[in-house]
């Protein structure tokens, strides 16, 4: 059964692990980007992480950037709003288009973070970025060329799809209030 037990997440999916969690965004303020996002299309809460400073490889070589990220659930599917707070080369860096806002990156979970990353090398796609956060791993699969974006891949940990079924739940329950929510680096809100 699936960690996430709102309804829209019962859906069968295809054969092997090919459900996409996730749509990311890059965004030039991540702030005003959430409460478009509750505005136009009545999605959130949103959830604004602290900023970070994300250790990765990027194209082969170790890179810190620093990040701020907001989440929402838009039924079955994650919100995930990027913003890229300093101007060393990233993953996201590449992809901006001069400061205004674009689809990123569609992302899956794995428990098989390993054998997923060998499935789209075996492809023929390269690694683009790979975090060294610790937590849990991620990387961005470059298939840019055949479908303009990129394929993110998470590993799935129980630490992290609790969270990502807390989230669910907190936007099933949604009431309209406290639309865009800040939350400390204890991932609580401020």
């Amino acid at each position: 059964m699936s960690p996430i037990d709102h309804a829209l997440f019962q859906q069968p999916a295809p054969e092997g692990e090919y459900r996409f969690f996730q749509l990311g965004f890059l965004v030039d303020d991540v702030l005003a980007a959430a409460d478009r996002w509750v505005r136009v299309f009545g999605v959130g809460p949103f959830n604004v992480m602290p900023p970070i400073d994300q250790r990765a490889t990027y194209r082969g070589t170790e890179a810190t950037i620093t990040i701020q990220v907001a989440v929402a659930q838009a039924g079955p599917v994650q919100i995930e709003l990027i913003q890229q707070l300093c101007d060393r080369p990233s993953v996201y860096r590449e992809w901006s288009r001069d400061g205004t806002h674009a689809f990123h990156q569609l992302a899956t979970v794995t428990p098989d973070y390993d054998g997923k990353k060998a499935h789209y090398e075996a492809l023929g796609y390269e690694i683009a970025a790979e975090s060294l956060s610790g937590r849990f791993r991620v990387a961005f699969i470059d298939t840019t060329a055949d479908f303009g974006f990129y394929t993110e891949v998470v590993e799935g940990t129980p630490g992290f799809l609790a969270n990502l079924g807390k989230i669910a739940r907190a936007s099933a329950a949604w009431d309209g209030s406290d639309p865009v929510r800040l939350l400390g680096p204890d991932g609580r809100a401020r």
